[in-house]
């Protein structure tokens, strides 16, 4: 498939989901810049911290080891992993897409009869295809792993998106109720909610700040310097931190933002989009 080819398919599928034509030539929504990125950008820093494994390498040596979750293994495929090995508790990953996670408490009680359905299926999916040209998730080499399991006693791992913009970070979302009522609020990094979303509205629940939120802040504008825009995600377990992924293409740029003018509005933060 070409690149006229692909772009045709991104503007049926844009239009489907923003209601609006892209703009090739001049673009200027946020929305609309990440379409460009996925098919021009020849960055390959992309896909190397796109990598869930190969990250780790940068996370350590521009942050510190002390905020990877620690790696129990990794394979080519779940044949390979010898369970026995494992401790009761782990979490099975692939490290080349999105959502292809298996939270395993008790490894007693793991299926693992459908969970090797689950991955063989993720180690065959191309995800730079798969959900609008992301295409450098394409040249990762597949592999499965397992990091250790964190326990937040039952209560969910709860992840903060800051989306940087040269290097400096300006707003931070929280999925609430993610497995529930899912919303999305968006902080500004005074810990102010703002009156913008991303797909879905904002929660009615007071979100609290979390503890070492300025050392959060200091650590996703280290790992987002040298990009023109990056999202990094990092998790915060009572003031312990954890990185936890590097997203280029927030959404595949998909996610309707609202209202429409806070597209524009971040699409002028998006200022070097061109270069890196």
């Amino acid at each position: 498939m070409n690149i006229e080819e692909m772009k045709r398919i991104i503007e049926q599928d844009y239009f489907t989901r923003i209601n609006e034509p892209v703009d090739w030539e001049n673009p200027k929504k946020y929305t609309e810049i990440m379409q460009w990125k996925k098919l021009y950008s020849r960055d390959d820093r992309r896909t190397k911290y796109s990598d869930k494994i190969l990250v780790r390498n940068y996370v350590k040596d521009v942050i510190g080891e002390e905020f990877l979750i620690p790696l129990l293994g990794e394979w080519e495929s779940f044949d390979k992993i010898n369970f026995d090995f494992l401790p009761n508790s782990f979490v099975l990953k692939t490290n080349h897409g999105s959502g292809t996670n298996i939270i395993v408490k008790d490894k007693n009680r793991f299926d693992k009869k459908t969970a090797r359905i689950l991955i063989n299926g993720w180690m065959k999916t191309d995800f730079g295809y798969s959900h609008g040209f992301e295409l450098h998730y394409s040249n990762i080499t597949r592999k499965i792993f397992a990091e250790q399991y964190i326990d937040t006693k039952g209560n969910d791992l709860q992840d903060y998106k800051f989306l940087c913009f040269d290097g400096k970070a300006y707003f931070c979302w929280v999925d609430v109720d993610r497995y529930g009522d899912h919303r999305r609020n968006v902080y500004d990094l005074d810990w102010n909610l703002q009156p913008w979303g991303q797909v879905k509205k904002n929660s009615e629940k007071d979100v609290p700040k979390p503890e070492n939120f300025e050392l959060m802040i200091t650590l996703a504008e280290k790992l987002a310097a040298g990009f023109s825009h990056v999202r990094v995600d990092l998790y915060n377990v009572d003031g312990v931190i954890y990185f936890g992924e590097m997203t280029f293409t927030n959404g595949s740029g998909y996610d309707l933002i609202y209202p429409r003018e806070y597209d524009f509005t971040l699409g002028k933060m998006w200022k070097n989009f061109r270069e890196n």
